[in-house]
């Protein structure tokens, strides 16, 4: 209970308000596209994700996310036949398989193994995706239901160009390069209008259970477990671990824990209907830029969904339809940028050229897993070529 106590301790009130706000260019757009196309509880998904932010907040003592699993997102937006049960079917597949690695200790392993500059080329194009998809919201009309853009963004309005400007100055002036030493405001958003309001129906949603065919499982698998699971390992775990070791000195998260995290909390709430989760270095960097520092930031955001999902249920999906998109961007494109500047300490030459190849083959083939391998084959042939050279070497001496 101690522990528990200081990693919700309050570093700064408004610092801690305003990172809480710092995931929400990701969570918002994947949550309400799902909930729009797929009919997704939204209602069971904000209280289970609120739960895990407080639980997750409470052991962590940093400002862990939680954000959906985007592989899967992605492949049930984009295939009408991906629905709901093979959602959560790929997000179980997913949550035991990152449960087993995690209790066998074999996660540790894999972290201890991967090179650093591999994770920083995953990083940077992690990050890099995020402030190129923020542009886009930022400059283009979002239609989140099909995940397409449309016309140019009008200038004026709650919604205008003129606002997600201005966001965008008021956070560099304020918080400038993210540096210490800076004071962090929060960043208020109004949203008015009746309209906004009109056919709320107060209470949470019913929470039942899924029911999962066998076809279900099977196509959950194939099409959602095998690709999000490379992103899982790698963003959701290891570069998870990497940069909170970064970012908070001294305060070390083991890649076990939050392998174990990420399949306990998976393995209850997909089976009734909550998004599958899992924590991300893009979050983890938004909430750090935007002033988190504990884990009480995430805490809050957590008590916030908690709230909203008990008393408005999926009836909040008329005010995330109502938010605005530029603003969005704004956040999405900050917490980018934060995430790809944790690739400035690749200082030699060498590890500065396996990071851009891991990067380079990620951005291209819109893929961790290749990225990842084009990096680790990069890394091994340069040690090959050095160990050749220093071999070369001692016949000459």
């Amino acid at each position: 209970m101690h522990k528990v106590k200081n990693n919700l301790v309050f570093r700064s009130k408004w610092a801690e308000l305003s990172g809480a706000m710092g995931d929400l260019g990701t969570y918002i757009p994947i949550v309400l596209a799902l909930t729009l196309a797929k009919d997704l509880n939204l209602g069971t998904t904000l209280i289970f994700t609120g739960i895990y932010n407080i639980v997750t907040g409470a052991i962590y003592g940093v400002p862990m996310p939680v954000q959906p699993m985007k592989s899967i997102a992605a492949i049930a937006i984009s295939d009408a036949s991906f629905g709901i049960p093979e959602v959560m079917a790929a997000g179980i597949c997913t949550a035991g398989i990152l449960l087993l690695l995690g209790v066998t200790g074999l996660m540790q392993l894999v972290y201890k193994l991967i090179p650093l500059s591999v994770v920083r080329g995953i990083q940077l194009a992690q990050g890099l995706s995020f402030a190129m998809t923020a542009v886009k919201y930022i400059r283009k009309v979002q239609n989140f239901s099909n995940s397409k853009s449309g016309g140019e963004r009008h200038w004026l309005g709650l919604d205008g160009l003129v606002l997600a400007l201005f966001c965008a100055c008021f956070i560099i002036i304020v918080n400038g390069a993210g540096d210490e030493s800076e004071e962090r405001e929060s960043i208020n958003v109004d949203l008015e209008g009746p309209k906004v309001f009109k056919g709320f129906k107060f209470g949470p949603s019913s929470i039942e259970v899924v029911k999962i065919s066998k076809h279900a499982w099977k196509e959950g698998f194939i099409k959602g477990t095998i690709p999000q699971l490379s992103l899982s390992i790698l963003n959701s775990v290891i570069a998870v671990c990497k940069l909170s070791s970064d970012l908070f000195p001294g305060q070390d998260i083991s890649a076990t824990s939050v392998s174990v995290t990420v399949g306990l909390m998976n393995l209850v709430g997909c089976w009734f209907g909550a998004m599958p989760c899992c924590h991300g270095a893009g979050g983890l960097a938004g909430q750090y830029k935007f002033g988190g520092r504990s884990g009480v930031c995430v805490a809050l955001l957590g008590a916030a969904k908690l709230v909203l999902g008990l008393v408005l249920g999926s009836s909040i999906v008329k005010v995330l339809d109502q938010f605005p998109v530029g603003v969005l961007g704004v956040l999405l494109l900050f917490a980018g940028i934060e995430l790809a500047m944790c690739s400035r300490d690749m200082n030699s030459k060498e590890e500065s050229f396996v990071m851009l190849v891991s990067t380079a083959a990620s951005l291209v083939g819109s893929s961790a897993a290749l990225g990842f391998v084009c990096g680790i084959v990069a890394h091994l042939l340069l040690r090959v070529r050095k160990w050749g050279k220093d071999q070369s070497c001692s016949s000459t001496v």
